[in-house]
């Protein structure tokens, strides 16, 4: 993609709110949170030709969206995905209005992730037959996403010395960022302590260190940059990207090793080599955090630090805000809501074009404190380069690079 590099950009996104019972379809939501993206864009609805969108079997399909919003779609395309999708489909925007199917890509993420399809255990995904990935866990008693990650967190705490401790950082972290983020679900400040202290859930994952089940629907549109210039928002310009990349097995991803490595090790040299930068470049991050581990194996893994030092850089302080890095500066997954991946790169396009919704008295106009004291600012101060890092399990993810 080097020759694509800075020709396409993010120009609008949009989302709903996160919460417990949103009491609405997948479908109502999808077609609010591509509305907002729209309107945020400056585009009209006809301006709008191509639309994606990913899914576990708990969604609503593009060609059921797009009318109810008088849209006409020259390309659609419908994924079964989870937590590695967001880039991913962001690159096949890219290639299918590169390859002249469409000329603005809508790209959404629907799901009632609480009081319909829960990612855990439970719910109706435990009364569905066991198939296709889930044959390489589900017999061996590893029903939920934290039992089939456990052996990766657990093999790098022995390898490596790192601590439960030094992984809370990350709740406690991003839980300060979710405080100075009206729209968080949870808005409340977590010590290490708290985390160390709730109870487990599958060692080594306390409560604390999961993400957060909701109900939501998010969006982001792709267009290019010629078509972004007229546009009503600053863009986000798309530097790199990498998607659905792969350890050598996905099933039974415990069986090669190194078992702590994950696929970031090998998606990292395809997105900053399209990006022609370096993690030291980056000024924030969005770390897929399904739990407080994925955050850290990934930092690690894309070279934020060396391999084994992923608890040393967490523990750090340079994830917070007013740190080097901040990561995941809406509160992520584990405070924000569980959106699948997508929120974080809406979160990063809003930090870059200096336009975050935080709890600054200025905010709606772009003033903004930089005073991260709890209930006041989280926008990063003149970023220029944003990184996010997505995840569907161990073996499987992807990254988007973006630039001002």
């Amino acid at each position: 993609m080097a020759n694509l590099k800075d020709k396409y950009c993010i120009v609008g996104v949009g989302e709903t709110e996160f919460s417990k019972n949103s009491g609405r379809t997948t479908k109502a939501m999808a077609v609010e949170a591509v509305r907002k993206a729209i309107l945020d864009a400056g585009l009209k609805a006809s301006d709008v030709d191509g639309m994606m969108s990913y899914q576990n079997g708990d969604s609503t399909f593009a060609p059921f969206v797009g009318p109810d919003l008088g849209i006409r779609l020259n390309f659609y395309m419908d994924v079964v995905g989870g937590g590695s999708s967001t880039e991913a489909l962001i690159g096949l925007a890219i290639g299918a209005i590169e390859a002249g199917m469409c000329k603005t890509v809508a790209l959404f993420r629907s799901m009632n992730g609480y009081t319909e399809f829960r990612i855990g255990g439970t719910g109706a995904r435990s009364a569905a037959p066991v198939r296709g990935a889930d044959l390489a866990q589900v017999p061996f008693g590893m029903r939920s996403a934290g039992q089939n990650f456990a052996m990766t967190f657990m093999r790098h705490m022995y390898d490596y010395g790192t601590t439960s401790e030094q992984v809370a950082h990350v709740k406690q972290a991003h839980s300060r960022h979710a405080v100075n983020n009206p729209k968080a679900f949870e808005k409340k400040r977590v010590t290490v302590q708290d985390v160390l202290h709730s109870r487990w859930i599958c060692e080594p994952l306390h409560l604390l260190d999961c993400c957060l089940e909701t109900d939501n629907a998010t969006c982001v549109i792709v267009t290019s940059a010629e078509r972004a210039r007229d546009l009503k928002q600053r863009p986000a310009y798309i530097m790199g990207v990498a998607g659905r990349v792969s350890k050598p097995r996905v099933d039974y991803h415990w069986a090669h090793g190194p078992i702590s490595r994950v696929a970031g090790y090998y998606a990292k040299d395809i997105v900053f080599g399209q990006a022609g930068i370096t993690p030291e470049d980056v000024d924030i991050t969005g770390s897929y955090d399904a739990f407080t581990f994925t955050t850290m194996l990934q930092l690690e893994e894309y070279g934020f630090c060396k391999k084994g030092e992923g608890g040393h850089y967490v523990s750090s302080g340079i994830i917070e805000l007013g740190g080097k890095r901040p990561n995941n500066t809406s509160g992520g997954h584990l405070c924000e809501g569980y959106t699948h991946g997508m929120a974080m790169v809406v979160e990063n396009v809003r930090q870059l074009r200096g336009t975050v919704d935080d709890t600054c008295p200025g905010a709606a106009e772009g003033k903004h404190t930089y005073d991260y004291s709890p209930g006041k600012c989280r926008q990063v101060k003149d970023p220029e380069i944003t990184m996010n890092l997505g995840w569907a399990m161990p073996a499987t993810g992807s990254a988007l690079i973006m630039r001002k």
